[in-house]
């Protein structure tokens, strides 16, 4: 072959190459962030959002960010080793905290990759080397050390009169917890859909449900908060799910209920029996529906968070700018017996009741987050609607726990409906749980209460006609800096002369990883979910799924 002749072939030969390796490394970066996007939805979204665009002065925006493109080192630490520093994006200060995200060096680069080329940003890829460089000049220099600081803690000690083991360590992020109220069978349900058996005697989970059930729902992700099982042992699941609509993003809110049973006898097959929509919550705001039970009237009851913090606008023209929905911050009733369920309104101004649960006498109350203006979180008491007359308004987003209702705890918060008496929420008179040890009420601010239980006359003197009350603990910096919740209360209910509810509070277990669902189930057996393994907030160790605790009454306390 002529010498020109075998120039042009090597010359070819190098520019088929090279293209074949841009092409090579055009399809790793794909495939990396296609990774990447399920990670950032599992471990980011929470306080980034689906769509990268953060929220207030804490959660910064990762969409079109300035920060992130001019630092990508910065960025790797804070994915590995958390993030408490004040920064600049876009124009904008953020003060906030960020745990560590337990993540490989491959699954850094991964989730990187997916934030640094979506949203309008377009960053260099991110390599697991960079990572693992970065990583070395932490608190946690390898993965390893991240993960050893995950470990379950030691257990705390038992109230007295009980005894606590560990029942089961849980396969993956947690919510909520059924069973038969008998303790050998449990169902627990998964954030993303997901519902395990759990069989006391073998002690270990089985897959009954995955989202790929949920056949009535559009495809996508989907975060379910609540479960309940009837007395005909069906499931009800309440589940969230963001729909990009038209002319605002959607939450459609579904309740599904199974409709068969697998040859083990378990509830499986969720199909829709109610749904509806509103538009979707401003930045994390979107609490959507949770907590699902049946109450001693035989009716269902569903609560609804708020998609506000406060009442604020927002700033995104995809999230509809009106506030709460009238069908938001509140809780619902309806008939589990229609086949066309009819949605009612039993309460107002309730901003995210993750938990309902009755006393032993009938009476509802609710445990609430509250906002992040430090205002103290609510316990409050439902008096339910009686013909001619409406639900009663608890507040949000125009007044916050004992606040006067001329305080305004934003330059946004809407002026109160002319007319309307406000409830005030149950007074907490100590000595724990308290702001500053003062009575309030009801609970530290950010301390997040959450799964909640009531004892009644067969439980030990010690415990008797009280509630059982998880703080899931905070996720933002708390006041005076000092980490707040990761425990449970017990809440003895007084009710004064003027019909005004109040409860004297005692820290009953703690420290706990983050509880955020408790059942009874078994004479004398209370069951707690903690949903992650760090018994704080300020180490910023990073989440891993946590367990299921068995606290046993001793017989002789009985």
């Amino acid at each position: 072959m002529p010498l020109p002749a075998v120039r042009s072939l090597a010359l070819l030969l190098f520019a088929v190459a090279s293209h074949l390796a841009v092409a090579a490394r055009a399809d790793d970066l794909a495939a990396s962030r296609n990774r990447g996007r399920a990670l950032y939805l599992a471990n980011c979204s929470m306080c980034h959002q689906v769509n990268g665009i953060g929220s207030g002065a804490i959660y910064p925006p990762l969409a079109n960010s300035d920060f992130l493109l001019a630092n990508p080192t910065e960025a790797i630490r804070a994915v590995v080793s958390g993030y408490s520093q004040e920064i600049k994006v876009n124009g904008r200060t953020f003060q906030g905290q960020m745990p560590a995200a337990l993540l490989t060096d491959a699954q850094v680069a991964d989730v990187l990759n997916y934030i640094l080329n979506s949203w309008g940003n377009h960053g260099q890829p991110v390599e697991p080397s960079q990572v693992a460089g970065v990583r070395s000049r932490t608190a946690f220099p390898t993965y390893e050390a991240l993960a050893a600081a995950n470990q379950f803690r030691p257990l705390p000690k038992a109230p007295e009169g009980f005894s606590l083991t560990e029942f089961a360590r849980l396969p993956g992020f947690a919510t909520r917890m059924a069973s038969d109220g008998k303790g050998e069978v449990f169902y627990v349900l998964g954030q993303n859909g997901v519902v395990w058996r759990l069989d006391r005697s073998t002690r270990k989970f089985k897959q009954i449900i995955s989202i790929s059930n949920y056949v009535d729902l559009k495809p996508g992700e989907i975060v379910t908060l609540g479960m309940a099982l009837d007395t005909n042992r069906r499931l009800w699941i309440t589940a969230n799910q963001r729909v990009d609509s038209r002319p605002w993003i959607s939450n459609e809110v579904a309740i599904l209920r199974t409709s068969a049973f697998s040859p083990e006898g378990d509830p499986i097959q969720p199909k829709t029996w109610f749904k509806t929509a509103y538009p979707y919550g401003i930045g994390p705001y979107n609490h959507g529906i949770s907590d699902i039970k049946f109450g001693p009237d035989h009716q269902l009851y569903v609560s609804s968070g708020s998609r506000t913090d406060g009442g604020e606008p927002g700033e995104d023209p995809r999230l509809g700018k009106m506030g709460e929905n009238e069908i938001t911050a509140c809780v619902w009733r309806l008939d589990p017996n229609a086949t066309d369920p009819k949605l009612e309104i039993a309460a107002r101004g309730i901003r995210n009741a993750y938990s309902l649960q009755w006393d032993g006498s009938g009476n509802l109350f609710t445990v609430s987050n509250g906002p992040d203006a430090h205002a103290p979180e609510e316990m409050d008491f439902i008096t339910l609607p009686q013909p001619g007359r409406g639900p009663e308004h608890h507040g949000f987003p125009y007044q916050f726990s004992d606040a006067p209702e001329t305080k305004k705890w934003y330059s946004h918060t809407p002026e109160p409906p002319a007319g309307v008496n406000f409830v005030r929420p149950v007074m907490n008179l100590g000595p724990d749980g308290l702001l500053h040890q003062k009575p309030t009420s009801t609970f530290t601010p950010h301390s997040s209460p959450a799964g909640m239980v009531w004892l009644g006359n067969d439980w030990p003197e010690s415990v008797r006609n009280s509630f059982l009350i998880g703080r899931f603990g905070n996720l933002i910096r708390a006041v005076d800096d000092v980490d707040t919740g990761f425990d449970v209360l017990l809440a003895q209910m007084e009710r004064n002369p003027d019909g005004q509810w109040a409860a004297r509070m005692r820290t009953f277990l703690a420290p706990l990883g983050r509880p955020i669902d408790i059942h009874l189930a078994g004479k004398g057996r209370i069951y707690i979910l903690e949903y992650t393994r760090p018994t704080d907030f300020k180490t910023q160790a990073g989440w891993l799924p946590g367990r299921i605790l068995e606290l046993s009454a001793n017989p002789a306390s009985h």
